[in-house]
């Protein structure tokens, strides 16, 4: 009987894109004869997806597409078990044939999705054809598709890695506004990909959320500041308020007060005080919204000018296009987060399986 090594298996699954464990019962049956081993996994078909559904599907790619007038985007996360898969030129080009057909279809989600047609056939049978030649279980687990009307702009932007992925619509004043928009609309999902904020602003944090993290940021920095003073170095302040919920008019009336008191203590003649307060407040606010600047999109200090939040960059944008621009929608996707993954060695696991 004709040995089937590591190697044998290795090389046949390389060549068809079929399963590990496929690959090796092909090759036993074909007495290790590569032609006829591809030859019957050919014949196999649909029968081997079947049993793959019970697998993880975890790795992936995220796969963003957006129209050349940038009036439609889309943006998918379809899943795979395994990296070596998720780096396969037939698994990328599926990613971007979903991708262009959830964008042709009103689907709303997976389940959706697998009642529509696509060449021909349901999504469901496509997919299942894809699962057999692929040798893997494949999930379109989500997506989402953003559309723009005639003053309004879409974009996306996905990591070289297809690991993370964001879209982002933005309404303008009038039409050339929005036109001009597009590129730095693009500039924004870059900064969301990097930045990871978890909202788009400070007004969909919950107040329930907003009192909890207050407690927790304060404890993080004093806990910081212990180490701080141990090595005498500066100590960083600890904040009154964590987000822009808290500063009420109350809360800046009060620290417009306090500012001003200060500056008549240090003896700053009060007819230029309206030359300093201003800046004052802007720094009050800032060092009392450090949640808002982790997990909100608009109160992040932009990457590409970390003096300005995106909140201030997009007014600056506004002078410059000549019209209002004002994010309305943001989706982030990062691969596989929330789902369970297995951490395999192939050539161990080929081994194991071999023996």
């Amino acid at each position: 009987m004709v040995e089937i090594t590591a190697k044998l298996v290795k090389e046949l699954r390389e060549a068809t894109s079929a399963g590990m464990m496929d690959c090796k019962k092909a090759l036993v049956t074909a007495e290790g004869d590569m032609e006829k081993a591809t030859a019957i996994l050919r014949e196999k078909g649909l029968g081997s997806s079947a049993k793959k559904a019970d697998r993880i599907a975890a790795e992936g790619l995220v796969q963003v597409i957006t129209s050349s007038d940038a009036k439609v985007t889309t943006m998918v996360e379809i899943n795979s078990e395994t990296d070596f898969v998720a780096k396969n030129e037939n698994f990328i080009n599926l990613t971007k044939e979903i991708a262009s057909h959830v964008q042709s279809t009103d689907a709303v989600d997976a389940d959706a999705l697998m009642t529509t047609t696509i060449d021909g056939a349901k999504f469901e049978e496509y997919l299942s054809t894809k699962v057999a030649t692929i040798g893997e279980k494949i999930v379109v687990r989500r997506f989402t598709t953003l559309n723009a009307d005639e003053n309004s702009v879409v974009n996306g932007y996905v990591h070289s890695t297809g690991s993370v992925g964001v879209v982002i619509k933005a309404k303008c004043e009038n039409a050339e506004v929005a036109s001009k928009s597009a590129e730095f609309v693009r500039q924004l999902c870059m900064h969301a990909a990097a930045m990871k904020p978890s909202f788009l602003s400070y007004t969909e944090l919950d107040a329930d959320f907003v009192e909890k993290e207050t407690i927790g940021m304060k404890a993080d920095i004093e806990k910081g500041n212990e180490e701080l003073r141990r090595l005498k170095k500066h100590e960083l302040k600890i904040p009154t308020y964590v987000s822009m919920s808290q500063l009420t008019d109350e809360v800046m009336a009060q620290a417009k007060t306090d500012i001003e008191a200060e500056l008549k203590a240090q003896g700053k003649p009060e007819k230029i005080w309206d030359r300093i307060v201003p800046g004052q407040l802007e720094r009050f606010v800032a060092d009392n919204t450090q949640l808002d600047q982790k997990m909100t999109l608009l109160s992040q200090f932009y990457v590409m000018d970390d003096k300005k939040t995106i909140e201030q960059v997009l007014a600056d944008k506004a002078v410059e296009f000549g019209g209002k621009i004002e994010v309305v929608e943001y989706v982030r996707y990062e691969l596989g987060e929330g789902l369970e993954k297995k951490v395999e060695d192939f050539a161990a696991e080929v081994a194991g399986q071999l023996g």
